[in-house]
């Protein structure tokens, strides 16, 4: 079935160009949240697993509070440059520091140590991602435009991966005796350099559209209980917490795994770099595959793939680079998929409540989609962890048992393949697609135009 719009305000490559820049430096932060930073506080930092574990969790589950909040503030207070600018400015200084505290520790540190900076981390981390994704949201009302902005979004996302990657790659291939700890402060360095520009750049070259006048008020009651009754926004949200804990539980195992299983830990950051690169490869098949069948459509293909093929990883032998490449190769090409797709049905869904709540409310209905993937990556990091300690996995102890080892294997395996499986079943009968969507749409101009005409042309009293 086909899927197909013509694009309505397309958008040049330069100014998704220029608009995409801050997605580099998201990424940056993102990636060693979930893969470098708890392995390195509960390594060389000397905290453990479970502590290291149980500070992640809780400081992740603070987004429930920060989160809503953050996308609330930023539809409800504008400024003379729009409504998202002044917050992507706002975040620099705070995101600088805390990354330094996080990123460049000097030891010994403390678990309250990480806690305290891991809490301004997220703070700005928060107000960075959720205002960009909202921007992104308002820059097209298309049905398959604003999959195409966010496709560039994710494509300069998933760049930041390489980017960030590519500092610890040569570490690793020089031999650091502490590459540990020079690959997360060169991590560290490379966000607090880049964000700043990034964000420069987006500010200074891309405008924001005009924000159509909210003419109704809406009581606090009525405006949650559109949320509340929002099937599709439901379904997303669930989709989202499912593909975040997948994807942070990956990340928080990877570096145990290649090691101890696969045997390549002095490449470990090469192939990370190539799972990447297989998603920024495949993002443009994404997008055309999305235009032709629907972008919920294109979610369950995806998931499907996301059931079946991990366990390929079983079949990398023990020492094998090569066949660890293609392995990570093969599996990255999705890695793109759900982020992007989830982003830009996300527009489609805050259409609906739009029409029933009166409101644009972009920033909270973002701030859900990341305080959902970040909670599911905050379940991740303490029950994968916390599992594998009950299963015989002790990396502090000395070492690990093989049976320890092979919870670790399977641990590995099984959250992909669960966590999809799920997914599928979540988003299989999503109820929005283009001609909902149009529909939406049409109903939402034809009472602009109304409320304009009332404004202007009041009945006789």
């Amino acid at each position: 079935m086909s899927e197909k719009s013509e694009p309505s305000g397309r958008l040049s490559w330069a100014r998704l160009i220029a608009f995409s820049g801050p997605a580099i430096p998201i990424a940056a932060v993102g990636l060693p949240i979930s893969v470098y930073l708890p392995h390195f506080y509960a390594e060389e930092m000397g905290l453990g697993l479970a502590a290291v574990g149980t500070v992640f969790f809780f400081a992740r589950m603070w987004d429930v509070v920060t989160d809503p909040l953050m996308g609330a503030l930023s539809d409800r207070y504008p400024s003379r440059w729009g409504r998202r600018r002044h917050w992507l400015v706002l975040c620099v200084p705070l995101m600088a520091l805390s990354a330094y505290m996080v990123f460049i520790p000097s030891a010994p540190v403390s678990a309250f140590y990480l806690a305290f900076w891991m809490f301004f981390l997220y703070i700005g981390y928060t107000m960075l991602t959720i205002s960009h994704l909202a921007w992104a949201a308002e820059l097209s009302d298309d049905y398959n435009e604003r999959s195409r902005i966010q496709g560039y979004r994710e494509a300069f996302a998933l760049i930041g991966v390489p980017l960030v990657l590519m500092i610890p790659v040569i570490i690793e291939r020089l031999g650091d005796a502490n590459a540990g700890a020079a690959r997360v402060h060169s991590m560290g360095w490379f966000i607090i350099l880049l964000l700043p520009i990034a964000v420069l750049l987006n500010v200074w070259l891309v405008h924001e559209r005009p924000a159509r006048p909210q003419h109704r008020q809406v009581p606090v009651r009525e405006a949650l209980g559109a949320l509340v009754k929002n099937a599709p926004l439901r379904r997303l949200l669930a989709a989202d917490l499912l593909s975040g804990f997948a994807g942070a539980g990956l990340g928080s195992l990877y570096l145990y795994e290649s090691d101890l299983v696969w045997g390549v830990k002095d490449v470990q950051s090469l192939l990370l770099l190539l799972y990447f690169i297989g998603g920024v490869i495949f993002i443009p098949v994404v997008l055309a595959v999305s235009y032709r069948i629907g972008k919920h459509r294109t979610v369950v293909g995806a998931a499907l793939f996301n059931t079946f093929f991990p366990p390929v990883i079983f079949l990398i032998p023990h020492g094998s680079v090569l066949v660890a490449s293609l392995v990570l190769l093969f599996l990255g090409l999705n890695v793109g998929t759900t982020a992007t797709l989830y982003r830009s049905i996300m527009a489609d869904v805050s259409d609906l409540d739009e029409l029933e709540s009166g409101h644009r409310r972009s920033g909270l209905f973002y701030s859900l989609l990341t305080l959902t993937q970040k909670v599911g990556g905050a379940i991740a990091v303490g029950v994968v962890f916390w599992t594998l300690a009950v299963l015989g996995f002790d990396p502090d102890g000395g070492g690990t048992s093989a049976e320890g080892v092979q919870a670790l294997s399977y641990v590995f395996v099984s959250i992909p393949v669960i966590c999809n499986a799920l997914v599928v079943l979540v988003m299989w009968k999503f109820p929005i697609g283009l001609k909902e969507q149009q529909e939406l749409r049409s109903r939402l101009d034809e009472r602009y135009v109304e409320e304009v005409e009332t404004e202007q042309h009041p009945p006789f009293e």
